[in-house]
Parts: structure tokens; sequence; C-alpha cells
């Protein structure tokens, strides 16, 4: 169960470019008035209102504002729930995915049993998940970038079309080098999206660990390997071009030969709210026909 059972605000994000985002909104927040609570709207939904929208919602105006919610409402697809993790960051606030795409994997709600879902919230009959968050330093020439993940790194050739070289290691001890297109460097939750179509195991989200899997290996040797969360990963290129670097397939970034990459376990986790009648398996049958023959 979840610890703030009393309930008072939350807050909408959303893929504002989907009709059925804007079909949805109206019931929401009607359903919000009715049980008393204070919905916040992200800038960019507010931005897009239709004039004839009759509510005025709160605003979340600045990342702070997250820490006034109870919990937020992602309606979308995995893009969508991972972009609300990236704004919500290191500030507890639970997140509700609500899947509007195809497949939506992150997403434990459905349109049909939204109203049941949110009214379990609401009387708090839920709990919560925390998952696991990779954090990576990009260090050159005395300047650092940090960006956090809660899917995965990947790291590849960008626009080039050669083979890119790459070492990993582990603290201070070498694990292999890597003649490939790239490596993904995923968290449990990241287990089921790119790292699973390039052949990296599946993890379970509660597990502690971290996945290295190579695109598209120059050997048949070269396989996935799962390390310890304990583990500070160093990725060293061996080319002098630029290496792609993608966050959660949605933030990219280029470094050169004489970047040091350092890839370890966040000091937060997210946390994602989900149900006892929930089935992490059942959702690996449905939605990726784990399982079945033919």
């Amino acid at each position: 169960m979840n610890p703030k059972s009393n309930i008072k605000h939350f807050g909408i994000w959303g893929n504002t470019d989907k009709e059925k985002f804007w079909n949805l909104l109206n019931p929401i927040l009607e359903w919000s008035k009715k049980k008393s609570l204070v919905p916040y709207l992200t800038t960019r939904i507010a931005d897009n209102l239709p004039n004839e929208f009759s509510f005025s919602p709160k605003i979340i105006k600045t990342a702070d504002d997250f820490d006034k919610l109870d919990f937020l409402i992602a309606l979308g697809g995995d893009g969508t729930i991972l972009s609300a993790a990236r704004a919500v960051g290191s500030r507890k606030t639970p997140i509700v995915g609500i899947h509007l795409g195809e497949l939506g994997f992150l997403a434990e709600v459905t349109v049909d049993d939204m109203f049941k879902r949110l009214n379990q919230i609401n009387e708090g009959d839920f709990s919560v998940n925390h998952r696991m968050v990779i954090k990576a330093t990009l260090s050159r020439n005395g300047e650092q970038k940090t960006f956090f993940a809660l899917n995965d790194f990947v790291v590849d050739r960008g626009k080039s079309q050669r083979i890119i070289n790459l070492e990993l290691y582990a603290g201070n001890s070498f694990i292999s080098s890597y003649k490939s297109d790239g490596l993904i460097i995923s968290t449990p939750t990241g287990s089921t999206a790119y790292s699973l179509s390039a052949g990296g195991p599946i993890l379970v989200p509660g597990l502690s660990a971290i996945t290295v899997t190579p695109l598209s290996p120059h050997t048949l040797s070269l396989r996935p390997i799962v390390l310890s969360d304990t583990e500070v990963l160093e990725i060293k290129s061996a080319d002098k071009g630029d290496i792609a670097f993608a966050v959660d397939g949605q933030v990219i970034d280029y470094f050169k030969d004489d970047t040091r990459v350092f890839i370890e376990k966040a000091p937060y986790t997210i946390e994602m709210i989900s149900f006892k009648d929930s089935n992490y398996f059942k959702t690996l049958n449905l939605k990726m026909g784990w399982g079945r023959r033919g």
C-alpha cells in the first residue's frame, strides 16, 4: 500500500500529439473535481488547451512543482513515461502510466480500466515499485556532462556506416573489446526495450543489475553480460571520429576518443505505481508474446 493514502494533488503529463490524449483530458479533470482533487498540468498541455476548455487547473511551472504532487499520470506510450521519469528525476513522485499507443510496455493501465485504477489510487489501494536508474558521466578536458536513464544508454556509430571499436571496463578490470555497431547499457526496466531486440536477456524490474548488450558484434563469441549494480563501468573509444550517445532513445549527445565515459547506478529510483492484481509475466505474455508458440 502507498504510505501516502491521503491523496490531494496530482499531475497530468501527456503526449499532446495524440488525439486520444485530448479526448481523455476533460473526463480526468471531471473525475478529479468529483473526488475533490487538485490537478496540475504541464506547461505544454496548458499552452495547447482548446479555447472552449472550461477548467482552470494549476500549472507545473518548474521541476520543483513535482514535489507538490501525490502522483503523476503519464498518458501516452513508453516514450511519454520515460520523458515523465526524466522530468521527475529524484523527487520521488509516483508515476502511473496510462497507455495510449500500440505497445506501452511500461504502462500498467489501459484506457478501459483507467478510472477503476484512478479510484484505487485515490483510495490508497496501490503499491509503488522502485525502478533502478543509471547515471552516465561524460568527462573531457575538465568538463563533465551527466545524464540519467530509466531504460538505457546506447553508444553507437551514429551517422557513420563504419564499425566502431570500444573497450569496456568494470572498475580497473578489463571486460572486453567490441568491434560492433555499438553497446546498449540497460537497467532491468530497459531489458525489455532495445536491449531485448538486440538479443539481451529479460531482467525482472526488481533486480539491481546492469546489462551490457553488443549491437551486431563482428564476432560470434561476444554475448550480452549482466553485471552487479555496484560496478562502475567505463567505455573507451579507440576511434577518432564522433561516437553517438543516446539516453532512453530521446536525448542525443556525441563524444570523441579522448572522452571518459562512466556508467553506474544512480543515487535515486523512479517510483512506478502498481496494483496487487498486476502480473509482470502476464504482461510479458500479452504484450511481447513471451512463451508463445507459433
